[in-house]
């Protein structure tokens, strides 16, 4: 295990990089966005545009890495994400951010992929779960600690522009540096939606309802902080706890399910974050401590992972690989929608519909939930499928390894206590 991370460290070394970077560039162009007098929805606009062009990076990036290979491909990539970070500076326009935050969400799902695929090339079956988890908290820590950078410079220039220009630059660094051979690549098929929805309605809405939450917070967390009149320190932390609140609660939420239905610890977990998102909703103006505390806990019960998780329990392992194509896909769709929708209740109800909305999202998984429980019957405990932690952007490729690697350990694991 230890010889493989340190085989793999140029890898990590960039994800962090690129990760520190893309947090900030989200939240930053949040703030942004406000300053220079955007519409709101206008700016959710704007933000659904990067999961968009992470729809077709996660689709087209394998082709380009088949023609090229995994260095050239990464280097190119992270030189046009640069790139298009300080075009932002100078194009002070929704309309060019739209198509500017499109290839943004291109180039940084197309590192996702080649990122990814080196990781699971060179990772055996017996570690490759423990790898991807802990390329994961790396992923998350990075998304979460780029929040604070916005405290460095006033965003109302252009400095943290050139900041996160530099960081994604320097994430070629270790990649050019490494003489590790590139793997190669194979393409993911996909198992269709409407098969999918068949296998698992559950897991196909919870994925799409999850998306659009993660969008929505992820988009318009910055624009709803300074609307509320927020400091930088104050969005930042805000930005901040709710990513870090995944990181802490998915792994004991996700240990739990292994050992109970599944959807009951889903139906729980989806309410609850209703009710949290509507404490945080009564909580505004009130108490900035109280409400950063029940933001981190909303933050860690919007769980993508315990909808894969689900799914995958009905799921053949001849189809996993196939299945989780399209479940990334329904999560960017459904990403693509949360900043288009929740900017449409911020217009209407003010700073209110931000949590209002991401209550009544979280509130519909959960009813819809609850019905499925009524019309099918548990999958026993003993035959559900290890809990994997996975995120949101994650592309196909990481999110096809990590379902079958962990089933791979808990096999070897029982082995090893039969014998």
């Amino acid at each position: 295990m230890f010889i493989t991370l340190y085989s793999l460290w140029f890898l990590f070394a960039g994800i962090a990089l690129i990760m520190l970077g893309n947090g900030l560039q989200g939240t930053l162009l949040g703030v942004r966005a406000s300053i220079e007098g955007f519409l709101t929805v206008e700016t959710g606009i704007v933000m659904s545009a990067y999961y968009l062009g992470f729809l077709f990076g996660s689709t087209f990036t394998i082709r380009i890495v088949k023609k090229v290979g995994h260095i050239r491909a990464f280097a190119a990539l992270a030189s046009i994400a640069s790139a298009l970070v300080l075009v932002h500076a100078v194009f002070l326009d929704p309309m060019p951010w739209f198509f500017i935050r499109v290839g943004s969400g291109f180039c940084f799902a197309g590192l996702a992929v080649i990122t990814e695929s080196w990781l699971n090339h060179y990772s055996t079956n017996q570690i490759r779960g423990r790898v991807f988890s802990i390329y994961m908290v790396i992923q998350l820590a990075g998304l979460g600690a780029g929040q604070f950078l916005l405290n460095l410079s006033d965003p109302g220039g252009y400095k943290l522009f050139i900041l996160i220009s530099v960081l994604v630059s320097l994430a070629v660094v270790p990649i050019l540096l490494t003489s590790t051979t590139a793997p190669v690549i194979s393409e993911i098929s996909k198992v269709g939606i409407r098969k999918l929805y068949e296998i698992s309605p559950l897991g196909l809405v919870g994925t799409l309802g999850v998306g659009i939450a993660h969008g929505s917070f992820l988009g318009m967390g910055a624009i709803y902080a300074k609307m509320e009149g927020f400091s930088l320190e104050q969005v930042a932390g805000f930005m901040a706890t709710l990513i870090f609140g995944g990181v802490v609660l998915q792994f004991p939420i996700g240990r739990l399910s292994d050992h109970i239905d599944r959807r009951t610890v889903l139906t729980g977990a989806t309410f609850l974050a209703a009710v949290l998102a509507l404490i945080c909703n009564g909580l505004e103006g009130v108490s900035i401590n109280a409400f950063f505390f029940f933001s981190f806990l909303f933050g860690g019960l919007s769980l993508y992972s315990l909808c894969v998780a689900h799914t995958n329990d009905y799921l053949k392992p001849e189809q996993m690989v196939m299945a989780s194509s399209s479940l990334t896909f329904v999560v960017g769709v459904g990403a693509c929608l949360g900043p288009l929708t929740v900017s449409g209740m911020m217009r209407w109800f003010g700073t209110s519909g931000f949590f209002l909305y991401l209550a009544l999202i979280h509130g519909a998984i959960g009813g819809f939930a609850v019905y499925r429980i009524c019309m099918r019957k548990p999958v026993p405990v003993e035959d559900q499928n290890p809990y994997v932690p996975v995120t949101p952007r994650v592309s196909p490729v990481a999110a096809a390894m990590a379902p079958e690697s962990l089933m791979v350990e808990a096999e070897g694991n029982e082995g090893e206590k039969l014998s």
